[in-house]
């Protein structure tokens, strides 16, 4: 479990000791697919450190329609606001298949932090560096054109597979205007163009990026 919680970024720089506190603090728990486990809106209490599986972070308006903040895997975590203020949940997290989470709530989580202020030190150092990294989200919206945010996504999500550069994430079309803010036909354009011109093949939802995209649509 220390090796596992090594890998989220809240807790980078902490040592095996102070690792040691954070399981201590935490509960194990299980969730099948399609489970909401935080819904916008409603008052909160605890965070979710993802173990196994994958989520979706989302929002939606008035009418219902979502857009995806992110979809994350072992070794991320949601739910941290709740912790530091008794303001309402800002997304809804929903599970993508079975997932397993260390669950930390916010009375374990404040008396971990004052009995070892040098791991909240660490840990705020460690959200700032989060706030950081969603700002430059929010300014990739407001000043990027809908192609470059494509290509964006794409470039953070590839991984290198056998000598070639693919998107191991299944993703439809919808999925990934949720996930860039935009209709899904404007993205249905953006991919008919980057296959004809063969930057990208799709196979099984897979996408495999065959060369360095062009910067500009």
């Amino acid at each position: 479990m220390i090796s596992t919680l090594k890998q989220i970024p809240l807790f980078h720089g902490l040592s095996d000791d102070e690792l040691s506190h954070v399981e201590a603090s935490a509960a194990a728990r299980t969730f099948a697919k399609g489970a909401i486990i935080i819904t916008e809106g409603e008052a909160g209490s605890s965070m979710f450190l993802l173990m196994q599986g994958r989520v979706k972070v989302y929002v939606s308006d008035s009418n219902g329609k979502e857009y995806v903040l992110a979809v994350l895997g072992p070794g991320e975590y949601v739910g941290e606001l709740a912790l530091l203020d008794d303001e309402p949940r800002t997304a809804s997290v929903e599970t993508e298949e079975q997932s397993t989470f260390l669950v930390i709530q916010k009375e374990d989580f404040l008396t971990l932090m004052r009995n070892h202020p040098q791991i909240q030190f660490k840990v705020l150092v460690n959200l700032v560096r989060r706030t950081r990294q969603l700002t430059e989200a929010v300014k990739n919206l407001a000043l990027r054109d809908v192609y470059t945010r494509v290509r964006i996504l794409f470039e953070d999500l590839a991984v290198e597979r056998e000598g070639q550069f693919m998107v191991e994430e299944p993703m439809t079309q919808q999925a990934i205007a949720d996930r860039v803010g935009s209709s899904r036909e404007m993205v249905a354009r953006i991919m008919k163009e980057l296959v004809f011109g063969g930057y990208v093949r799709v196979e099984n939802r897979r996408l495999i990026i065959l060369q360095k995209l062009p910067e500009a649509f």
